[in-house]
């Protein structure tokens, strides 16, 4: 074999090297730290869309619990996946009433759905449709969650015995980043004041 079919023999047994090494890492990643996740009907309207598809961060929770505000994907009991948004931490008392969600007996201000809220307000409606308007105070278990849709009068969420609480080993991990369709790019903002 000459030398220069060497060289070239060389140079192939390398990017095939490099093409194994980078598609171990992309499923290791893809496995280990982000999930591709699509949003399946109108539960989290106005923001995020039926169709929409967006990455999630499965790493984070590995090393802390989610936070109020954050939007998450979980495995519900029907074992489906189902995206919503943090309202109720362990231990916490959680109540809704018409379009207040109160934590320990106080209202939380909830900054990304308050246009729909003053929307509903100024045309003398509740947001929240009056069949989920109210539910009784229920205390958050231990390694659980209590979560809501943000289109909350077509959202089946911890409002619903068949979901109810979510348990912090069922949680998937958390929306960051939302990738189609394009005119929809956006990182998730989990960084808006939700406190009681």
């Amino acid at each position: 074999m000459t030398e220069q079919a060497k060289s070239i023999k060389r140079e192939v047994f390398e990017w095939i090297k490099a093409l194994l090494i980078a598609l171990v890492v992309v499923v290791l990643i893809r496995w280990l730290a982000f999930n591709p996740f699509i949003v399946d009907g109108e539960s989290m309207q106005p923001n995020f869309h039926n169709g929409e598809k967006m990455i999630v961060n499965k790493l984070i929770y590995e090393f802390r619990q989610p936070k109020r505000g954050e939007v998450i994907v979980f495995l519900a009991p029907e074992g489906k996946d189902y995206i919503k948004r943090v309202i109720g931490l362990p231990g916490e008392r959680v109540m809704v009433k018409q379009d207040e969600v109160l934590i320990n007996g106080q209202p939380i201000a909830e900054p990304y759905i308050q246009d729909e809220l003053d929307l509903a307000a100024a045309e003398d409606r509740y947001y929240n449709n009056r069949m989920f308007a109210n539910t009784e105070e229920v205390t958050v278990p231990k390694d659980s969650l209590f979560v809501l849709g943000d289109n909350r009068s077509f959202s089946k969420d911890s409002r619903f015995p068949d979901v109810g609480f979510v348990p912090l080993d069922k949680v998937v991990g958390r929306a960051d980043l939302v990738y189609w369709p394009l005119v929809d790019f956006h990182f998730v903002n989990h960084k808006q004041e939700v406190k009681p």
